[in-house]
C-alpha cells in the first residue's frame, strides 16, 4: 500500500518517475489563461489569511461546501474568514475521490510545507501556521509567483479595461511577464438590451468615440484591440455556449445594432445573426495583428435563477451543456480560412462527449504554416482533473499530435493554483510511462523527455512568441 501523496504521487512506474523528475519538474510555468487580478500583482498584495487567498472567489470549493450541507453565509456570505475556513476544513474529508482533495493537499504541501491532512482536528493549527507564513515577504503575490517558477501569465481582460496594472507591472521590472488577454464577451451580449447599451456607453468612453452604428462599433473595438496589442496582448478568448455562424448581410447587422441601441429587445434569430457577425469580425481582428484566438465552448451558466438573482454570476451554479458544436464551428473556421484569415486557434470543450469532435475538427484546418496551428485545449473547468486530462490527451493522441500540444493552464482566480500544472505534469508523465511499460511506445528517454519538456513549457513559448 502506497502512502498518500508521497513523492511519487500519480507516477506509477519508473519511466514515469524518470520523465517527471528529470524533465517535467525543471520546466517553468507558462500560464496562458487565468483569471487572477493584475491589480493584486501590481500592488504585490499580501493576503491576511488562508480564506482570502484560498476560498475567496473559488466556486469549485463553494459547490463542494454547499453539497456538504454548508450554509451560503460560509461560502459567499458574511461569516468571518475563520468560520469560512472551518467549514471548508469540515468539508475536505468528504471530498475524497474529488480532485479538490488532491488540489487542497498539493497546495498546502507545495506552498506551506504542510504535510497534515486538513480536517476539523487540524484546522486551527494549519490556519495559524499558514497565516503566519502569509505575513512574510516571500508570500506576497509576486513571491508566490516566483516560488512557483512562473514564466508568463495571461490574465483575462475586457476591451474597456485600462490595462494600467499591466503597465505598472512591466515598469516595475518584475521578472514574470504579466500580459493581458482580450475577452470581448460583453461586446456581443445583445441578449440583454439594457446591460448591452450600458456596456456600449462604457466602450464609447474607453475608445473616445461615438458608437451609433455597427461600423462605428467595429471601429471602436478595433481601436481597443490595437490598444491591447500595444500593451503586449497577443491572445483573445471567447466564452460561448456554442459557436454561432448564421448567414447574414451587413445591412441586417446594421439594422439589428440600430434596433438594440434604440433600447428594443431582439428576437432570438437577430441575436444569433449579430453574434455570428461579431465572432467573424473578432477573428479578422485577431488575424490582422497576428494573435491567437481561444474559444471556451459548452458551459450552461447560471442554472439556478433564484441564486443568480441573489448572488450573481460565477459563484458555482454553472454546469456542462450539450449544444450543437461541430457544424457552426466548422462554418466559422472555414469562412475565416477561405479568406486566409484564420489565426492560430485553441478550442476547449466542456462536455467530454466532444473530445473526439474537437480532436478531428482541428485537423481540418491545420495548414502546415505553424506546428500545431489548431490546438485542442487542455481539460477545462469540470474536466481539469486526472480523468478529464487523460481523456483529452488520449483523444488528441489518437487524432492529432500530442507532441505539439501547448499544455496546461490554471484557469483560476487563486495564486495557489499553480500546483495544477504539477498535477497535469504528473498525469502526462504517467500516461507516457504506462505506454512504455506496455510496449506501446519506445523506451527512449531522449525522445520522451524532450516531448515532456515541450508540452510542459517549450511548445507554448514557441507558439505564442511572447
Amino acid at each position: 500500500m502506497k502512502p498518500f501523496m508521497d513523492d511519487d504521487f500519480l507516477l506509477q512506474n519508473e519511466v514515469a518517475r524518470e520523465l517527471y523528475y528529470s524533465h517535467a519538474v525543471k520546466m517553468p510555468i507558462f500560464d496562458y489563461h487565468c483569471h487572477i487580478n493584475p491589480k493584486e500583482i501590481a500592488e504585490d498584495r499580501q493576503f491576511n489569511n488562508l480564506t482570502e487567498i484560498w476560498l475567496a472567489g473559488d466556486h469549485y470549493k463553494w459547490r463542494a461546501m454547499r453539497t456538504n450541507g454548508v450554509d451560503e453565509r460560509y461560502c459567499t456570505g458574511n461569516a468571518s474568514d475563520y468560520e469560512k475556513f472551518e467549514k471548508w476544513a469540515e468539508t475536505v474529508p468528504n471530498t475524497l475521490r474529488n480532485p479538490l482533495y488532491h488540489w487542497t493537499h498539493l497546495e498546502l504541501r507545495r506552498f506551506f510545507d504542510e504535510e497534515r491532512l486538513l480536517n476539523p482536528s487540524t484546522a486551527k493549527e494549519i490556519w495559524e501556521e499558514c497565516n503566519a507564513k502569509l505575513q512574510t515577504p516571500e508570500y506576497s503575490c509576486r513571491g508566490i509567483i516566483k516560488m512557483a517558477n512562473v514564466h508568463t501569465i495571461c490574465t483575462t481582460d475586457d476591451p474597456v479595461d485600462s490595462l494600467e496594472y499591466h503597465r505598472e507591472i512591466k515598469a516595475s521590472g518584475f521578472e514574470t511577464a504579466v500580459l493581458p488577454a482580450w475577452r470581448p464577451d460583453k461586446a456581443m451580449a445583445v441578449g440583454n438590451t439594457k446591460a448591452y447599451n450600458e456596456y456600449i456607453d462604457m466602450l464609447e468612453e474607453a475608445a473616445d468615440q461615438n458608437i451609433g452604428t455597427f461600423s462605428a462599433l467595429m471601429d471602436a473595438l478595433d481601436n481597443r484591440h490595437q490598444f491591447f496589442h500595444d500593451n503586449g496582448c497577443r491572445l483573445s478568448d471567447h466564452g460561448v455556449e456554442t459557436i454561432l455562424a448564421e448567414d447574414y448581410t451587413e445591412a441586417e447587422i446594421e439594422k439589428i445594432f440600430a434596433k438594440v441601441r434604440k433600447g428594443n429587445d431582439l428576437t432570438g434569430e437577430e441575436v444569433r445573426k449579430f453574434q455570428s457577425a461579431m465572432l467573424y469580425e473578432f477573428g479578422i481582428m485577431d488575424h490582422s495583428r497576428g494573435w491567437t484566438q481561444q474559444f471556451h465552448i459548452g458551459a450552461l451558466r447560471n442554472n439556478s435563477t433564484r441564486l443568480f438573482k441573489k448572488l450573481g454570476a460565477d459563484v458555482g451554479f454553472d454546469s456542462i451543456g450539450d449544444f450543437e458544436i461541430a457544424r457552426p464551428l466548422s462554418r466559422l473556421l472555414d469562412r475565416l480560412d477561405m479568406e486566409n484569415k484564420l489565426s492560430q486557434t485553441i478550442l476547449y470543450n466542456l462536455n467530454p462527449r466532444d473530445n473526439e469532435l474537437i480532436g478531428t475538427m482541428i485537423g481540418n484546418f491545420q495548414d502546415g504554416s505553424v506546428p500545431g496551428k489548431m490546438q485542442f485545449g487542455s481539460g477545462w473547468w469540470f474536466l481539469d482533473q486526472k480523468d478529464g486530462m487523460e481523456k483529452q490527451m488520449n483523444a488528441l493522441s489518437n487524432l492529432g499530435l500530442l507532441s505539439r500540444f501547448v499544455g496546461m493552464l490554471t484557469d483560476s482566480r487563486s495564486f495557489l493554483s499553480y500546483t495544477r500544472h504539477e498535477y497535469f505534469r504528473r498525469t502526462l508523465c504517467n500516461l507516457l510511462g504506462k505506454d512504455v511499460e506496455n510496449g506501446e511506445i519506445p523506451y527512449d528517454l531522449h525522445l520522451l523527455g524532450k516531448m515532456v519538456e515541450n508540452i510542459c513549457f517549450s511548445n507554448a513559448k514557441e507558439y505564442f512568441k511572447f
